[in-house]
């Protein structure tokens, strides 16, 4: 049985920081890699 595009997107997995490890919830518009607190981390550098 195919499975809807629906159900494909609803059953990934959480996006996962590769820094710390932390999941988070990915936006639309959004490419980062990283978590919003290890993203301000590296500006900060």
């Amino acid at each position: 049985m195919i499975q809807s595009p629906v159900e494909f997107f609803r059953n990934l997995p959480k996006k996962q920081c590769p820094n710390c490890g932390h999941t988070f919830s990915e936006q639309a518009e959004s490419y980062l890699m990283e978590c919003q607190d290890c993203s301000s981390d590296n500006i900060k550098k």
